[in-house]
């Protein structure tokens, strides 16, 4: 309530002081009241008051009323009946209608800072960088994430050209805000403090009323951010541990020692050994050992590839690099293990003209997509898996010799299945206890099915064994295996039905290859250990060991050791 002192004091305004209710309810017809209820200016005055004490006032009052359009209060000017205006009610509504601006204006200011306090939180934390220029593409603010990019002080940043930072630039006229179009994700080189950082680069231009650009947002996000989420939800993961490698034999220790000790370095590594051995576990487990672990894990069958389409595969390409090339490109197997390892299994059987391309990648630590002629950089952990024997390949001529070097800084050989009999049965029960769990139910074997599976030599390693013990537990009827629940191959020379003298006998027979076997461990293991020392360097292996080159090629032949 705003008066001066004499109204304040004068009889005829004693019911205005801050508490009183003017409500139609309580004061009958009066302008405070009344407007109240019906939402529109009201001037009430002398008798048209319902109380006859308040007939010699004449009271304008307007509705104040929110943004919403709801009545919240109302404005009221009383005095004197014998001293109104005509203009009185009109300066109210004026009043009121002020009153109701400077509310939306007070609404609006707060919600523009609570939008623009929501914009900054955003801008400091998005993950992606980004940058605001001007209309002359100058640099005019930056979040952290591309402060922490490019490397350089914030005062060095802002106030230089946009286009400094970036190599190869988006436009064919040099400029990044080349029209008001926006568009997205296109691959860019970005100049930083620490060198090239290869990214994706979106920019939405800032156009006024009259379409003209005054500046833009330009927002960076690093391929390996994209890689990395990639890679997460395509599940390129290793999922094995050197626990999981199941095994007692002194081969299989050996060779696990060997793989953990390669896994804590960063070189180059080539496992061998026949088809069916478990060259990807060990390569799994390797990179989970290694200080790659928390990247991705990318493999590739370099056997299982058109010759035509693996240099695509291993180093990308770019859109209409050739018939069939998809819309925007598409990333190789070296760009999405970048930070990771690149599992090339099979290596002995890609074709000699990707094999150069390969060594200029391991050589470079950069690739250049197939129609592409940028070089991106990749920082890859390279596990190689074969069968065959890589060094007659390169006598032959179907495998390069300097690529061989490359790849065969830990050269790791693991022993095939028939060499680490002491390990068959202990694998047999570890697939049949997975079965019998999956399948809520136990297996067990005859004693003849034990002999078999320890007599038997398992070409295809301990990939056959599991799937010959899938096979047993899928006809097995009463959860016990039988000798006719085995492949046929199993059984020659007419031993189907071997009685338990026979069983006996192959036990005693078994128990003789054992004690033999078992000798001969000390000399086997030696070879093995001098043969990863000296990198499958035969003659030094033999002057080590101080016999000839014959003598040891007899040794490794009656070890079943392949180099």
């Amino acid at each position: 309530m705003f008066s001066d002192e004499d109204t304040l004091k004068n009889p005829l305004t004693r019911n205005f002081f801050l508490g009183a209710s003017w409500e139609e309810t309580e004061a009958g017809t009066n302008a405070i009241g009344t407007t109240v209820v019906i939402g529109e200016p009201i001037q009430v005055s002398g008798a048209e008051h319902f109380c006859q004490k308040h007939h010699c006032l004449t009271c304008s009052a307007a509705p104040i009323i929110d943004t919403n359009g709801r009545v919240i209060g109302a404005l009221n000017m009383s005095g004197m009946s014998s001293m109104s205006h005509l203009h009185t009610l009109g300066m109210v509504v004026a009043a009121a209608e002020a009153i109701t601006a400077q509310m939306s204006i007070r609404r609006k200011n707060y919600e523009l800072a609570l939008v623009n306090n929501r914009l900054t939180k955003f801008f400091n934390t998005v993950s992606d960088g980004v940058i605001i220029v001007d209309k002359n593409e100058i640099i005019v603010e930056l979040n952290p994430a591309a402060k922490a990019m490019l490397g350089y002080a914030e005062q060095n940043i802002l106030g230089m050209p946009v286009k400094q930072f970036f190599e190869n630039k988006t436009s064919s006229k040099g400029k990044v805000l080349d029209n008001s179009e926006p568009y997205n994700d296109a691959e860019i080189m970005v100049s930083t403090k620490d060198g090239v950082c290869h990214c994706l680069i979106s920019i939405e231009p800032v156009v006024d009323e009259q379409g003209m650009v005054t500046g833009g947002i330009i927002i960076l996000r690093p391929i390996k951010h994209v890689q990395r989420l990639a890679n997460r939800l395509s599940s390129y993961s290793a999922t094995f541990q050197f626990r999981d490698i199941i095994g007692q034999s002194a081969e299989i220790r050996e060779v696990t020692r060997l793989a953990m000790l390669a896994a804590a370095t960063t070189s180059n590594i080539l496992l061998q050994g026949e088809s069916g051995t478990g060259k990807e576990i060990f390569a799994q487990a390797i990179h989970n050992h290694s200080s790659q672990c928390n990247g991705p894990f990318i493999a590739l069958n370099c056997g299982a590839i058109p010759r035509e389409l693996i240099g695509s595969e291993l180093f990308g390409y770019e859109e209409g690099a050739f018939t069939g090339a998809k819309r925007g490109g598409k990333l190789g197997k070296f760009e999405l293990a970048s930070g990771g390892t690149l599992f090339l299994d099979e290596i002995g059987d890609m074709p000699l003209e990707q094999q150069i391309a390969l060594l200029r990648v391991i050589q470079e630590k950069k690739v250049v997509r197939i129609g592409g002629d940028k070089m991106i950089p990749v920082n890859v952990r390279l596990i190689c898996a074969t069968n065959k024997n890589l060094l007659q390949e390169v006598e032959r001529g179907t495998f390069r010799q300097d690529l061989f070097y490359r790849l065969n800084v830990m050269a790791i050989i693991i022993p095939p299945l028939r060499n680490r009999i002491a390990d068959i049965l202990l694998l047999f029960r570890c697939f049949l206890d997975k079965l019998g769990h999956e399948r809520g139910c136990r297996f067990d074997a005859d004693p003849e099915v034990i002999a078999c599976l320890q007599q038997y030599p398992w070409p295809g390693n301990v990939r056959e064994l599991q799937n010959v013990v899938e096979r047993a537990t899928s006809l097995v009827e009463s959860g016990n295996i039988a000798l006719q629940h085995l492949p046929s191959e199993f059984f020659r020379l007419n031993t189907v039905n071997l009685s338990q003298e026979s069983v006996h006998s192959i036990e005693l027979a078994d128990s003789r290859i054992q004690r033999k076997k078992l000798a001969g461990d000390a000399e086997r293991h030696k070879i093995l250990n001098l043969l990863n020392i000296y990198a499958g360097n035969v003659s030094q292996v033999a002057r080590e060991m101080g016999v000839s080159r014959k003598t040891l090629y007899n040794k490794m032949h009656i070890y079943s050791i392949q180099n």
